[in-house]
């Protein structure tokens, strides 16, 4: 997930979700009060139709081109991939699990050769067997420029696949040499550099099965041949109305994490956020068996919803690894000064941020890079305590010693998009914490498109601005690499490295973590990695986001990961 912004609907999609689209610290059981549906028997039984009613379509329903993590949660209806997110609750739910593959991969000494060995008895909707051939085909077409959007990694990672551009213009014919079928059920993967984290980004939808002789290239997206418990029955308007059914050659056999309930899923998209928790809320007819996978309650709907019990009850909380904060440039005056970045930390009001965001139901406190999850190896730190409501005697100090006795003025870049992100709420409540502090802040509001344009190019880059990011998959790597990576600066595309940090020793932690397989292990480090770059004051963490959403009063076995942040349709249940 990388462009934040596009990070939420990832995610709905993470979302891929990443999408996630346009968009997701612990949730487990106990925080989601979603489990069963009304009536006396809350036990999930197959049969009926689930409704989904979102904001975005699916659009672009082919898995060279959606950029998901842990496989997406419609697409993972459809499309299998080589290991999958775990489909349980909370923190068990951010671990990497086998899906088409007997195990998460199997890596040589230095993490720089992964071998995948398929299960028997993998059919297509169509009976025939899926090979590991068709596996190496999928992620060839992914490279086809008019197949374009999944996630960057295979490019990089894959040795001699830089410049590949897919088998449609493959005059030879020969695919990329990085990867090999020894026979039907091998795959083996051949990387540029240790990644110990390739289980992880096994879970992109880029490794999705494609049966050569029924690619039909950019229409392929209308009728995919599915390798998962469902089937595309129907694709209107660019996914804005996706009607599945099941696969009859999908077994459970060969998939323990899909349970796969319903009879069929009929997705309607295309909606506005307000009638969709409207309609969920009144749970009338066929949406009394609806969820949605990209719509949040807001602030106002929350707090009617909060009023009573029976709506309460059918609200699922969930937490996605993402972090909302205020970005330096550091080669921009006064921000070239550290004592000013300081300055700023310490006069931070983030009880007003996080109301501004919506509350503490909606938002939680950050005072570190890295989300508040195992997963992503959090470290609790706090290098310039503000206290709940900002330290402005402390910012004044160090803004003397800055040069700035008397104060300075500076401007803060941010979104008008409503999105209680990077907007104007945010942005004012950042504005009246820095005031206290002697320090007079100008907004600077832009249409969303231009706020990325500008951020996210080295040349246009302000000084001080609003941003966010989220995790391509639930681990420090994807989170801090493409922010402080100097490696990953891009100087003439988009960049998200905002502090153009190119630190010699984060760049080595960086690879050295980058070789382990013990994901617990680099789980730690990556944590000890995210205060040593917090030392430098290129960010100031504010928040961490909050899901909240609602289901229709017939919805059974709601489960919510710290992978996606939001309800596994997989697992949902409307008998």
């Amino acid at each position: 997930m990388r462009q934040p912004s596009v990070t939420a609907r990832r995610v709905a999609a993470a979302s891929v979700g990443l999408v996630l689209a346009a968009g997701a610290a612990a949730c487990g059981p106990k925080d989601n009060d979603a489990k069963g549906g009304a009536g006396g028997d809350s036990t999930p039984h197959k049969g009926g139709t689930l409704t989904v009613l979102n904001s975005e379509a699916q659009t672009d329903f082919d898995p060279a081109r959606l950029y998901t993590s842990g496989g997406g949660n419609v697409p993972s209806l459809v499309f299998r991939t080589l290991t999958t997110r775990n489909r349980e609750d909370g923190a068990a739910g951010a671990k990497v699990v086998p899906d088409l593959a007997t195990d998460t991969g199997r890596p040589n000494k230095d993490a720089t050769v992964w071998t995948y060995t398929l299960k028997k008895g993998l059919k297509y909707e169509d009976g025939t067997a899926i090979t590991s051939a068709d596996i190496k085909y999928g992620i060839e077409r992914s490279f086809a420029p008019e197949l374009s959007g999944g996630a960057p990694y295979l490019r990089d990672w894959l040795v001699g696949a830089a410049d590949y551009q897919g088998p449609y213009k493959d005059k030879g014919k020969k695919g990329l040499s990085a990867i090999g079928t020894p026979d039907s059920r091998t795959i083996v993967f051949h990387l540029n550099k240790p990644e110990g984290e390739f289980p992880y980004l096994a879970t992109q939808t880029q490794f999705t099965p494609v049966p050569k002789a029924k690619d039909t290239g950019t229409k392929y997206e209308e009728h995919p041949i599915s390798s998962g418990p469902y089937k595309v029955v129907k694709n209107e308007n660019d996914g804005e109305h996706l009607v599945l059914e099941r696969n009859k050659y999908w077994s459970t056999a060969t998939d323990a994490e899909r349970k796969a309930y319903p009879d069929k899923v009929d997705v309607k998209s295309g909606l506005d956020s307000s009638v969709i928790n409207q309609r969920l809320s009144a749970s009338q007819g066929a949406d009394a068996t609806a969820v949605t996978t990209d719509t949040n309650l807001g602030p106002a709907e929350l707090a009617k919803v909060s009023g009573d019990k029976e709506l309460a009850a059918r609200v699922g909380t969930g937490h996605f690894g993402y972090t909302n904060y205020i970005a330096f440039n550091p080669t921009v005056k006064p921000f070239n000064n550290v004592k000013v970045r300081q300055a700023i930390s310490y006069a931070i009001d983030r009880s007003s941020v996080v109301n501004a965001a919506g509350g503490s139901a909606l938002a939680e406190a950050a005072t570190t890079f890295l989300p508040d999850q195992k997963s992503f190896g959090y470290t609790p730190y706090d290098l310039f305590p503000a206290g709940k409501t900002g330290n402005a005697a402390k910012a004044k100090e160090l803004l003397a010693q800055a040069g700035y006795k008397n104060g300075l003025t500076v401007t803060l870049t941010h979104s008008n998009a409503k999105d209680f992100e990077t907007s104007p709420e945010i942005a004012t409540a950042v504005q009246d914490a820095l005031k206290k502090a002697g320090i007079t802040v100008k907004l600077q509001g832009l249409e969303d498109n231009d706020y990325r344009d500008k951020i996210h190019s080295v040349k246009t880059e302000p000084g001080f601005f609003l941003a966010h990011w989220g995790a391509d998959w639930p681990s420090g790597g994807p989170f801090l690499a493409p922010i402080f990576d100097g490696r990953q600066i891009v100087k003439d595309g988009s960049n998200f490295n905002n502090g153009l940090l190119n630190d010699k020793s984060v760049n080595a932690e960086i690879d050295a973590i980058n070789k382990l397989t013990d994901l617990d292990a680099a789980a730690k480090r990556w944590g000890a990695l995210d205060k040593k770059i917090g030392e430098q004051t290129l960010t100031v963490p504010l928040f961490h986001p909050v899901y909240k959403r609602l289901v229709g009063g017939d919805i059974k076995n709601v489960v919510i990961s710290d992978w996606t942040g939001v309800l596994d349709i997989s697992q949902v249940a409307v008998k």
